[in-house]
């Protein structure tokens, strides 16, 4: 059984149903929005260069991880699966922790949590089109616009299957970045939170697939 395997197994094995009365989905928003500026780089490492990969990553993944978040916290309130419910609180936990820890690092370094140019320069890819902006569409995987809208007003089975849809593809797309960042030049910290991105993520994107196939539905 390969690593990934294994971890979705055990993913499968304790997906239990998550009930979330109002009150309590409500602390769960306010701490996940607020989870910022836990992250601290150890003492003594260099600061990063402002056009660097550990800087360029650390801004462009808090953005995709808070909407992997907000796509979360709309499927926890309306979704019908229990493991689907429990998938996304999972997701929504552990993003906006590594979000925390990211911004705390740009903090750490005096480095701006955002940024006047353009996203995904680190990665040397082309700027998001005029049109990509308009959506919302800033980074690879990233839902756009109408797609959040659908699912925000989706219920029961079809915010299921429409969360795991764009799941899949927002996880595909955090991936590909994640893996960009190597460790030549980067620090230990930033260069092993991205190694556990990709292994977490596609052990997430195997599950999410395989709950897909439960639901009866096919993958994106």
């Amino acid at each position: 059984m390969t690593g990934e395997a294994s971890v979705r197994d055990a993913a499968r094995s304790r997906l239990t149903q998550v009930f979330l009365p109002a009150g309590a989905l409500l602390l769960l928003v306010t701490v996940l929005l607020l989870t910022t500026l836990s992250g601290r780089a150890p003492a003594g490492d260099p600061v990063p260069a402002e056009d660097s990969v550990a800087v360029g990553f650390s801004r462009d993944m808090a953005v995709h991880h808070q909407q992997a978040v907000e796509m979360s916290l709309a499927v926890l309130r309306d979704g019908a699966s229990p493991q689907v419910r429990t998938l996304a609180y999972d997701i929504a936990n552990t993003q906006a922790t590594q979000r925390g820890m990211m911004l705390g690092w740009l903090q750490t370094w005096g480095r701006t949590a955002t940024s006047s140019g353009p996203a995904m320069l680190w990665m040397d890819m082309p700027a998001p089109s005029a049109a990509d902006r308009r959506a919302g569409v800033l980074m690879p995987g990233m839902a756009d616009r109408t797609d959040m809208a659908r699912l925000s007003a989706a219920h029961g089975r079809q915010a299921d299957l429409l969360y795991l849809r764009l799941m899949i593809i927002h996880h595909r797309g955090g991936v590909h970045m994640a893996e960009a960042v190597t460790a030549n030049g980067t620090p230990q910290t930033v260069h092993r939170l991205a190694q556990g991105m990709v292994r977490g993520q596609r052990a997430e994107i195997a599950l999410m697939e395989s709950l897909l196939t439960d639901l009866g539905a096919g993958s994106p």
